[in-house]
């Protein structure tokens, strides 16, 4: 598996990373599916295990510390805090007082001694970027995390926690998260040049749509993935977007036939292509997908290829601008942009 350098950190990490959001309830998988998985990716190549505490409740970062047990220096072991974890304001975000519960919260859970990429699952418009910054330096500091970045962060904010991180003399975030795929590639045009510019390491998540370019989604096929039956809004063909959606996979799998890819390795092969992309995660469920998603590995679609790409869903383009998660508060909440 080709290897890339994880922003300016210096560590190497293969071009596909392991999510682990699949591990536990949500992907109902149990712990000997996960050890498997886990063991036929790292012999693939795979180093990146991708978990977060809000998974399944804590359960995929119980689940991934006990496949990596033994092994541990063979990983870069990253996780993620701040979406909730409890009912009630005081567990999750990005404030001093609950990181530093979250972390030793994930630390015991995963049984580990330190964390090697410790991510703000999502931003918290109510912690100044100084507090956030400063609490994560201090973890860093003391040994329990390596280095540290952010999740599907708009391009706006992570110019701001750099600029916070220089004129406060704190740690800088070194990765950012940002969802990623052919039929979603708003990031192209904002998220993507703010991290090239700030040489961050970029680890993208849904390469396949959420299973739109797994080939479980075809036109007159029932949909046979796991998402739509707790994400059915997802796959509901009545909305204009998934319409949409759908005509572009139908037009993308002959693109993939004629280059003798398939559907996943044309997927992956375009997301690991652009230049700001370090390494996309793959979250299976099954040790078919993944295979099936190994397979990519070292796919390298030609410019042709990345052509036809580019005329069916264009740069810049989300084909569902409703599911992403990176849109500023001001509007999706009519009262914060009234007086």
């Amino acid at each position: 598996m080709r290897h890339r350098t994880l922003g300016r950190t210096g560590v190497q990490v293969g071009a596909l990373s392991l999510g682990a959001m699949n591990f536990g309830r949500i992907g109902q998988t149990d712990q000997g599916v996960v050890t498997a998985l886990v063991d036929s990716a790292l012999e693939a190549g795979v180093n990146v295990v991708d978990t977060a505490d809000h998974y399944s409740a804590g359960d995929s970062e119980v689940m991934v510390g006990k496949a990596i047990a033994g092994r541990r220096d063979d990983v870069v072991l990253a996780t993620k805090a701040g979406l909730p974890m409890r009912d009630g304001g005081h567990h999750q975000g990005g404030s001093r007082r609950w990181l530093f519960t979250a972390v030793e919260d994930s630390l015991r859970r995963l049984g580990v001694d330190h964390i090697d990429l410790y991510q703000v699952h999502r931003w918290d418009p109510a912690t100044d970027d100084e507090e956030t910054l400063s609490a994560l330096t201090d973890l860093r500091n003391a040994g329990k995390i390596r280095y540290f970045g952010t999740s599907t962060y708009p391009a706006y904010r992570i110019v701001q926690a750099q600029w916070a991180a220089r004129e406060h003399h704190l740690g800088r975030y070194a990765t950012e998260q940002p969802g990623y795929s052919v039929l979603q590639r708003g990031v192209e045009s904002h998220v993507l040049p703010v991290t090239e510019q700030y040489g961050l390491g970029v680890l993208v998540w849904s390469p396949l749509a959420g299973g739109w370019l797994s080939g479980a989604v075809r036109r007159g096929r029932e949909v046979a993935t796991n998402r739509s039956t707790f994400m059915p809004g997802r796959f509901d063909l009545s909305a204009p977007a998934n319409r949409a959606k759908l005509d572009a996979v139908e037009r993308l799998v002959g693109v993939a036939a004629e280059a003798g890819l398939t559907l996943i390795q044309l997927a992956l092969g375009f997301v690991t292509a652009h230049p700001a992309v370090t390494s996309a995660i793959i979250g299976p469920r099954t040790p078919e997908h993944l295979r099936s998603q190994l397979a990519a590995a070292d796919t390298v679609l030609t410019p042709d290829v990345l052509d036809a790409i580019d005329g069916i869903v264009a740069p810049g383009v989300d084909l569902a601008p409703d599911e992403k998660h990176d849109t500023p508060p001001a509007l999706l909440d009519p009262a914060l942009r009234r007086r």
